[in-house]
């Protein structure tokens, strides 16, 4: 279970600091920038180079390339990687040329661009976030695509998934406080939880949701516990029963990433390799969201599937596809 007084950071303090102000390079920067020049020029393109050079980077040296190519060359480096590269191949790439929030960025508006949603990759990044980093996204998102991403979500989406998203982008988790959140508080808000979902006719989503946005996890853990003692069973459980379809799965996911955030995200991985066929972009972007906290999730991912993930993508993927997300998994665990 997750001790956690917050929900947890996906990007390391590396990049939070640089979004406050201009980065600041070092030589190997420098290096790598020309490496990928090299990889690009002329006839053809150096997959094994690229790989080389942004897959064998973690985050923050990423972030770091994206700002100093633009600089050197005057030319965005996730322009150079769709001139370049192509397939499954060319999307992580083009990802991984972007700095993390961007990148994110960048996904939400693959998931959202087009005839239809795909609610499944909106969701696993929307929900379940800390609110420093659902901060920093919104204004990401607002500077790219000049748009409000409530306002996107909100004609995006319908029913419960709009209800739980927009609850997710006020990033209202409170800061914990043991004086407030504390075990009689926790009791009167699994009482309220109940009288919200199973203890009424029809079901109230928004004070469902209300609850589990506002929470800080431990204290969450403290509600969670109440509801057991009550119920016999817990808060996942009472949403599996009130809730359907996408919007269960989201909600699920929102209250897990905050009691159980990697073993969460482990299944979120395992997810997008289940049934006939593997959805390669649910997975690059899974990998790529999570390399920071990868260490932790690969631990869990062991724990329920009996495998690692570098056999699982090993056994899913191929080609240069294959070598480019093994690769970043080697960055977060080299000794995986």
């Amino acid at each position: 279970m997750s001790s956690s007084h917050q929900s947890i950071n996906l990007y390391p303090e590396s990049v939070h600091k640089s979004v406050l102000g201009d980065p600041e390079y070092y030589p190997e920067i420098d290096t790598y920038v020309e490496s990928i020049r090299e990889a690009t020029k002329g006839f053809g393109t150096d997959e094994d180079a690229l790989i080389q050079t942004l897959g064998s980077r973690d985050i923050h040296e990423r972030y770091l390339i994206a700002y100093r190519y633009k600089e050197t060359y005057n030319q965005d480096l996730k322009d150079l990687m769709r001139k370049e590269t192509s397939g499954n191949f060319g999307v992580l790439i083009k990802l991984l040329a972007l700095p993390i929030p961007d990148a994110e960025a960048k996904i939400i508006n693959m998931a959202t661009k087009g005839l239809g949603t795909n609610e499944n990759l909106l969701w696993s990044v929307i929900c379940g976030r800390s609110n420093e980093e659902m901060e920093l996204l919104k204004k990401v998102y607002f500077k790219k695509y000049n748009k409000d991403l409530s306002i996107l979500v909100a004609s995006e989406l319908s029913g419960v998934l709009k209800k739980l998203h927009l609850a997710c982008l006020q990033a209202m988790e409170e800061t914990y406080d043991p004086t407030y959140h504390n075990e009689s508080k926790a009791v009167e808000d699994a009482d309220a939880f109940y009288a919200a979902g199973e203890g009424k006719w029809g079901t109230d989503e928004q004070a469902l949701f209300d609850i589990i946005c506002k929470a800080p996890p431990t204290y969450l853990q403290m509600i969670d516990n109440a509801y057991v003692d009550k119920h016999n069973h817990n808060l996942e459980r009472a949403l599996e029963k009130e809730l359907s379809g996408k919007g269960k799965k989201a909600a699920i996911f929102h209250l897990n990433m905050k009691l159980n955030p990697y073993q969460t995200a482990a299944q979120h991985i395992k997810s997008t390799c289940a049934g006939i066929g593997t959805d390669e972009l649910g997975l690059s972007c899974s990998i790529l969201r999570y390399q920071h906290v990868l260490p932790l999730v690969m631990v869990e991912h062991v724990n329920i599937s009996g495998r690692t993930i570098e056999e699982r993508v090993v056994s899913e993927t191929s080609g240069y596809y294959r070598k480019l997300l093994v690769q970043m998994i080697k960055v977060a665990w080299p000794d995986s």
